[in-house]
């Protein structure tokens, strides 16, 4: 058992004065010592935090609590510490960046529990589809998924023409924790396709509670961990070094600052090249120190959660 915990959760549901639940929201994970990303929108409510068990047992009864939050399910993982090294809740127009023109509570595809999924995915008239961007599905997807070459969701569109011959198929979407899929569903069912389902909880509950069969790499996640296992039935690398094409499933963000890039890299390119991808980037002066995890959190210079808080409250009042 970890001393800490991570949770990971969304909510499609209206929310009326969305500024006023993000202060509220706010104040409510400073009490109970949370860090992590939340994103508040008229939408809905998507999350990922961390903190100590018993706030985070606190945390989810106060969020289920609210009738509005009741369908609302946490994915729970555990961790040596903290996930995350500040706290951000944040207002946007939406909870995924999608620009998609679906509503998910009008209607999405069938939500498959992971043991359903576990035992149709390999069945011949069916067919997964990958909705996560290129460097999450390069480290990790399940095997024999179709996967795009996209950035975001908003670029779905842009992919329909590779799937379109597949409109008598069964297909299943999935992602990290089904967010994505909620639209990305929506959308398929818009297009044309009639038998679209998705993978309920996403990657994250398929390993939690089946073991992560078939899962094929590690699941890229959006905190300090980078990227996680999943399977503990048949697991495999597929990834490679992105500087010497060893394989590796050793996921970091390019240490130089203008760079960023998501990359596998080995440990050994880890240590010579500074935790880069490219030479480029390991000549840039303001290259970020390597301690071998590839996780930089973004500028945390004078910050603080309660002055994070009355900046924010103080912008939105002029």
């Amino acid at each position: 058992m970890k001393p800490y915990r991570v949770l990971l959760y969304y909510c499609y549901t209206t929310i009326e004065n969305p500024e006023q639940f993000r202060d509220e929201h706010h104040r409510l994970c400073i009490s109970l010592n949370l860090l992590g990303r939340i994103i508040v929108a008229p939408e809905g409510l998507n999350g990922t935090v961390s903190g100590l068990p018993a706030d985070c047992d606190a945390y989810m009864r106060i969020v289920k609590s609210d009738p509005r939050f009741a369908s609302l399910e946490f994915k729970v993982d555990e961790y040596d510490t903290h996930a995350f090294q500040k706290l951000n809740v944040r207002l946007k127009n939406e909870i995924v960046n999608s620009d998609l023109p679906v509503n998910p509570l009008e209607k999405t595809g069938i939500h498959l529990e992971p043991e359903e999924f576990r035992q149709i995915k390999d069945n011949e008239d069916v067919v997964l589809i990958d909705m996560r961007s290129n460097y999450e599905h390069s480290v990790g997807k399940f095997k024999g998924a179709i996967t795009f070459d996209m950035e975001n969701l908003r670029e779905l569109p842009e992919h329909l023409d590779e799937i379109k011959h597949l409109k008598n198929k069964k297909i299943i979407t999935y992602c990290t924790g089904g967010i994505k899929c909620e639209k990305a569903s929506a959308y398929l069912l818009k297009q044309g396709f009639e038998n679209v389902y998705q993978l309920h909880g996403g990657i994250i509950k398929y390993g939690l509670e089946t073991g992560g069969e078939d899962f094929d790499g590690k699941c890229y996640v959006f905190d300090n961990r980078v990227a996680v296992d999943v399977n503990q039935v048949n697991p495999v690398v597929i990834s490679t070094c992105y500087r010497c094409g060893t394989h590796t499933d050793r996921m970091i963000n390019c240490a130089s600052p203008a760079c960023n890039n998501h990359v596998t890299l080995c440990e050994t390119c880890g240590t010579d090249h500074l935790g880069t991808c490219s030479d480029a980037c390991k000549n840039d002066p303001y290259l970020r120190p390597y301690d071998g995890t590839g996780y930089y959190a973004k500028e945390t210079r004078g910050y603080s959660p309660l002055l994070g808080y009355r900046s924010q409250q103080s912008s939105m009042s002029h």
